[in-house]
């Protein structure tokens, strides 16, 4: 075992980043239950792999590392491709506080980007998610996708831009009469 992983138990590590890994997987997946297996995987790997870390990256990028290739093979699988699943898997309780109308404007615009995140090829869903979701830096972003800085910006940059495009193509924006912003999905066209 190498002189980081000697200083880092499996324990210490697992508590301190399994919040932020499943808040990434969650954003990731767009379904709570599938980012608890997911992070259950993650973290079987990342014990294995443990002994062997060479320290060529932080343990932080490692493990978000090893997270995003748990995601991406869960997502080859075809039966779970693009899957859509209802805001409520996905989010958790609103505050009591909160008013029923303001939660499904945000079921509403949830849905509607949720729907165009999953629908992204994985280069551009995973650094979409790493930077713009999770606030990882580009350079952790190359780490973790295992790219060039120069490709993680591009990947980013380009992510955005099809974000961008595939809301204006798929979703009507306007604001209601209190001026609050709101999504309606437009019409499929028929095939």
């Amino acid at each position: 075992m190498n002189h980081a992983a000697q200083q880092v138990s499996f324990a210490e590590l697992a508590r301190e980043l399994s919040p932020p890994l499943l808040r990434y997987l969650q954003r990731y997946a767009g379904d709570r239950v599938a980012a608890d297996d997911l992070l259950q995987e993650t973290l079987i790997r990342i014990a294995r792999g443990l002994p062997g870390f060479a320290a060529r990256s932080s343990v932080k990028t490692w493990a978000f590392s090893i997270a995003t290739r748990v995601a991406a093979d869960h997502f080859r699988e075809p039966e779970r491709r693009i899957r859509i699943v209802d805001v409520d898997e996905a989010m958790d309780l609103p505050d009591p506080d909160t008013a029923l109308d303001d939660r499904a404007v945000m079921d509403e615009m949830n849905a509607c980007v949720r729907k165009v995140i999953d629908s992204l090829p994985e280069d551009y869903r995973a650094p979409l998610v790493l930077h713009d979701l999770e606030g990882l830096s580009a350079q952790e972003m190359a780490e973790i996708c295992g790219c060039t800085l120069a490709t993680a910006k591009i990947r980013i940059h380009r992510a955005r831009q099809r974000l961008k495009a595939a809301l204006q193509q798929q979703c009507d924006f306007y604001r209601d009469g209190e001026n609050v912003l709101r999504c309606e999905r437009k019409p499929e066209e028929p095939g």
